[in-house]
Order: structure tokens, then C-alpha cells, then sequence
């Protein structure tokens, strides 16, 4: 019975291992006004203070790594040109950065543009603004394929994308550089559903081989 529960335990490892292995890897970035090389202040054309501008964004690199979608929310940045009076807000482009010497500190090429000029999304073109029907910002998405990049490729970025060297970026007419950045962090992969139901169902194998060695044992 020992040697049972062993192999079924041993077994059980092999399944979660199996199941944790054909996930997709998630990334996030909170995008900010002080992770901008340099950091950036927002005031109006007058001069005056506007309201800082941030937002956040989510990354979804598929398993065959041939893939990544990503969904972005920017906040207090004009993404028509007319959700406020004032033009130092306009968003005028925004891209992902990377690179081997990409820091938080330091700046990095520009990989592949998701809106205004490079433009990348375009094998196919998966690329969608919606602007706030209310308030100013909106929501951008999209999908990195593998043959795009800006003079790069997807596989190409992997290695820096998947070590923290890279950034998400929006550019306003005020900062033509850059007005809110946020650096790409691989979100750690929590156990899966399969894996827990596998998990779960191995316990109550184990659990019942051990409840049936027991009664045998009793009934001698």
C-alpha cells in the first residue's frame, strides 16, 4: 500500500507539472508619470497644473510564445484630441520599448508601435481605441504577432520582454518623449485550474487507497 500511495503521488507531481507547463505567461505594467526618463510634470498650455496622467496594462504572451494580445487604460490623456480644450494632453503615439540595456531608469528603442507612427500591428491589424464616453482617456488593445516589430521581431523581444526589459509607453504634444511609462513584469503563474483539479481528484484517490488500507487491516 505504501508503494500505492507513493506511485500515485509521484503521478500526481507528473500531472501538475504537465498541466502548469501549457499556460500562457501574463505580464502587467502601471504606467506613471515618474517612471518616465525623465519624469514628467503635466501642465496645461497656459502654464497651469493639469491632472497627473497614468493608467494600466495587461499582457497575455500565448504558450507557443508566437503571440502576445495586451489590453491598456490610460487615464487624464486626450485620446481624440477633443476630450478637453486644452492640446498639451493630445496623445500623439505610443509604443512598447525594449532592449539589453533597458532599465527603469534608462530608455530603450522603440520595438513596436501600437498607435500613431511606427505602426506595427499590421500582420493582421488587430489594433482598437475606445475613448471614455465620458471623462478623458480610453482603452487601447491589440495583438503582437510574430512577424511584426519596428525593424524587430516578437521572437526577437522574448529574451527582453521576459527579463524586465522592457516598458509600455503613451506620448502627448506636451512630452513628445513620453508622458506616462510603465515597466512590463511577468506575473507569477499561480496554480491552474486543471492543476488544481487534478490536484483534488489525486487527494481523494490517495485519501480512499488510504481509508481502504486501513479497513483491510481492521477487518484482519
Amino acid at each position: 500500500m505504501f508503494r500505492l500511495r507513493t506511485t500515485l503521488l509521484v503521478s500526481t507531481f507528473a500531472l501538475l507539472i504537465a498541466a502548469s507547463g501549457y499556460a500562457n505567461t501574463i505580464l502587467v505594467a502601471n504606467l506613471t508619470n515618474s517612471q518616465e526618463n525623465p519624469p514628467t510634470n503635466p501642465t496645461l498650455s497656459t502654464g497651469g497644473p493639469r491632472p497627473a496622467s497614468f493608467g494600466t496594462a495587461t499582457f497575455d504572451l500565448n504558450d507557443a510564445m508566437t503571440a502576445m494580445t495586451f489590453s491598456s487604460t490610460i487615464f487624464n490623456i486626450d485620446v481624440t484630441g477633443s476630450q478637453t480644450p486644452d492640446p498639451h494632453d493630445n496623445l500623439t503615439v505610443a509604443h512598447i520599448h525594449a532592449g539589453p540595456l533597458v532599465t527603469p531608469t534608462t530608455n530603450g528603442p522603440v520595438v513596436w508601435g501600437f498607435f500613431g507612427s511606427p505602426f506595427n500591428d499590421n500582420n493582421p491589424n488587430d489594433a482598437l481605441v475606445t475613448p471614455f464616453s465620458t471623462g478623458v482617456g480610453g482603452v487601447f488593445s491589440g495583438k503582437w504577432d510574430l512577424p511584426e516589430g519596428n525593424n524587430t521581431t516578437l521572437d526577437a523581444q522574448l529574451g527582453n520582454i521576459l527579463s524586465g526589459r522592457s516598458y509600455i509607453n503613451f506620448h502627448t504634444v506636451q512630452f513628445g518623449g513620453g508622458e506616462i511609462r510603465g515597466a512590463i513584469q511577468v506575473v507569477p503563474e499561480p496554480l491552474t485550474s486543471t492543476g488544481m483539479l487534478l490536484a483534488i481528484g489525486a487527494i481523494a484517490i490517495i485519501g480512499s487507497a488510504g481509508l481502504q488500507s486501513c479497513q483491510s487491516r481492521q477487518e484482519s
